[in-house]
């Protein structure tokens, strides 16, 4: 018995071995290499791939013939010579048993874009405010590669499990990421060359998931964080402790879809129902701290005009999910706060008259409820019926304090952890020859300024490396206005955030876009992305392609202390300095060595601003636009590019 188990093992670990051998037997290409590709030119271009152990490999491109072998570890690689733009064309790579013919080939420029949810938002969630540039994409040179969210604790991958380039039409454009294609669109309407994008990015995760471990040396804290998670065990620890012990906790239910009616049935008669207003949070109302579901509903009426056609149901931003039904049917829902509510109604449903809208929310931290300040309305047609006012609500379940589970109360998530998009969604595209980095992110870091000033250089410099390119150009996003306005000079962790993401300037090659005038006080993804991407082709414009343009508004440079003025000096001063709306100077404060802040008086005097307060007879400091949501900056230079916020001293 015992030597037919060792026969077994045997033809066991012979076929396992086969199995490997047998899976490079023939050419294979990374997810990056594939029809429709843009390569990057006028540099050498990089092919690579995997095939059999020391089997030879051709690749044919433009005419010429190109030959490798792969090593003892089953990869290939080459470099094509530079190219000038252009295409399309094709590519044959072949080996010992197969030949895979690569089409539709383009030369041009390629931008590794990267960051959260602000390079992800795709053209489809802003098709309200750009329904001419969906309807008018037409470009066919301009293409994204869109790299899926995965993650890897473990170390560096070096492929995709799957991705494809697609070209900016009215239907593919809706998937490109907003700022990265207004950004090529600008540079493809400048140059006339293909610009090609590949998009790595993941909403809501801090700057340490896209670094890698060699990027993250002088953190040893967060080094020690990286070791830690390459235990498996460690990891599924947090589920344990999640769901472990919690046998003889009964789950809540909601009361809402417990019944034999549910409540959104238009069957279900509604008892000690309240009023609550809707835009507006229910912590606001009179629930206090409440985590759960709430239910509204209200009925609406309904001209013979609407009913019976397709209509649409604009709910503006609902924190956290949500569910719409009307006349019992579920219309549309949203798992998370961001997006903005804009569902489809089918022609049918509505009908002239009384109409049962219900809305399910749920909330699991924080105010819950619905976002002031957006749209909420239901139209069809000329014809538009108002949603806001009062609805009723009922309680249908209360969530228990999620206090003492492991990872917060939910979780380990991968995403967030150091290297771990880096390894995943990163370290495949290396060997891709690109032009420079789009880089949009920071709001997962704004707790922790004084770090991420040391963590972007330090992120740049490690890309660069990688990608062993040189100092190619860094191009990224400085945080826009966000959150409510504060009328009196305060301390911010956004505005600290914006000051390290300014520190970065001091990196070669590298260049900010200011977006601080481009926020929305109550949306972290506000719709002007247009202007995002504009500012950063021109930033793209000045240091990628060495134009001699103003790219950037007023970025502080020095100040003077004379008498009780401080005069600021600017690089990036144009062709001067204006304010933007004709109206004196906002948004300056100025403190004494206490760095106790009072609004300052402040004018333009030629290139520079001079700032003073009757209040303060000895001033060390000022602040510009110091706040989550600076009510008004105004500071531009004559190119209409606003400046940068930031603190002297």
């Amino acid at each position: 018995m015992m030597r037919n188990v060792k026969i077994f093992s045997s033809v066991f670990v012979s076929c396992l071995l086969l199995h490997f051998q047998s899976a490079f037997c023939q050419v294979k290409l990374p997810q990056l290499l594939r029809d429709s590709m843009i390569l990057q030119r006028d540099m050498k271009m990089n092919i690579w791939g995997w095939a059999s152990k020391g089997e030879k490999v051709t690749v044919k491109f433009n005419g010429k013939t190109y030959k490798t072998k792969t090593g003892d570890d089953s990869k290939w690689t080459m470099q094509l010579p530079p190219m000038s733009a252009g295409g399309p064309y094709t590519m044959d790579i072949s080996g010992k048993k197969n030949k895979i013919t690569l089409k539709d080939i383009l030369i041009g420029d390629v931008w590794f874009c990267s960051g959260q949810s602000n390079m992800v938002h795709q053209m489809k969630l802003h098709s309200v405010k750009y329904p001419d540039e969906i309807a008018n994409a037409n470009y066919p040179e301009i293409r994204q590669f869109w790299v899926p969210n995965i993650t890897d604790l473990q170390g560096p991958k070096d492929d995709l499990p799957f991705g494809y380039w697609k070209s900016a039409n009215p239907q593919d454009v809706l998937d490109f990421s907003a700022v990265a294609y207004f950004f090529a669109k600008a540079l493809y309407e400048k140059y006339h060359v293909p610009i090609g994008l590949i998009n790595s990015s993941w909403g809501g995760v801090p700057i340490e998931a896209f670094m890698s471990e060699d990027a993250l040396k002088e953190f040893p804290n967060i080094l020690s964080t990286v070791q830690k998670n390459k235990d498996t065990a460690y990891i599924n620890s947090f589920s344990r402790r999640r769901f472990g012990g919690n046998g003889n906790i009964q789950r809540p239910v909601d009361q809402g879809l417990e019944g034999p009616i549910k409540w959104y049935d238009p069957a279900y008669v509604p008892k000690e129902w309240r009023q609550i207003g809707i835009p507006g949070y229910w912590e606001d109302q009179g629930l206090k701290d409440l985590n759960g579901v709430v239910w509204y509903r209200r009925e609406i009426d309904v001209p013979a005009s609407i009913a019976g056609v397709p209509a649409k149901v604009f709910l503006g931003r609902i924190v956290d999910a949500d569910a719409l039904y009307i006349n019992g049917k579920e219309v549309g829902n949203t798992t998370y706060q961001y997006p903005q509510r804009r569902y489809n109604v089918p022609a049918g449903l509505l009908k002239a008259g009384k109409n049962l809208f219900v809305v399910r929310v749920t909330n699991n931290f924080g105010k819950g409820g619905f976002v002031p300040d957006k749209p909420y309305y239901l139209f069809a047609g000329n014809d538009t019926i108002d949603l806001k006012g009062y609805w009723q609500y009922k309680v249908g379940e209360v969530f228990a304090s999620r206090g003492g589970l492991g990872g917060g109360g939910f979780g380990f998530s991968a995403q967030n952890a150091p290297t771990a998009l880096y390894n995943a969604m990163v370290a495949p595209e290396i060997n891709y020859t690109i032009k420079g980095f789009v880089w949009y992110q920071g709001e997962s870091n704004t707790n922790h300024a004084a770090e991420y000033a040391k963590l972007q250089p330090s992120m740049i410099a490690d890309w660069r490396n990688k990608w062993k390119e040189g100092d190619i150009p860094f191009l990224y996003v400085q945080l826009p206005g966000f959150m409510d306005y504060n009328y009196l000079p305060s301390e911010s962790q956004w505005a600290e955030l914006r000051e390290a993401q300014l520190k970065s300037l001091s990196v070669s090659n590298a260049a900010m876009a200011v977006t601080i005038d481009l926020g929305e006080w109550n949306d972290i993804h506000p719709d002007r992305k247009k202007d995002v991407g504009d500012r950063l082709a021109l930033a793209a414009e000045k240091i990628a392609y060495g134009e001699n343009i103003v790219y950037s508004g007023p970025i502080y440079q020095s100040s003077t202390i004379d008498g009780n003025k401080i005069i600021i000096s600017f690089s990036n001063v144009g062709s001067g300095l204006i304010t933007n709306d004709g109206e004196p100077l906002s948004e300056f404060a100025i403190a004494g060595a206490d760095k106790k802040f009072v609004w300052a008086n402040a004018k333009i005097e030629g290139d520079k601003v001079v700032v003073w307060s009757d209040e303060i007879k000895d001033p060390k400091y000022v602040r510009y636009a110091w706040a989550d949501d600076p009510v008004n900056p105004n500071l531009f230079n004559k190119e209409g590019l606003p400046a940068s916020p930031f603190e002297t001293g």
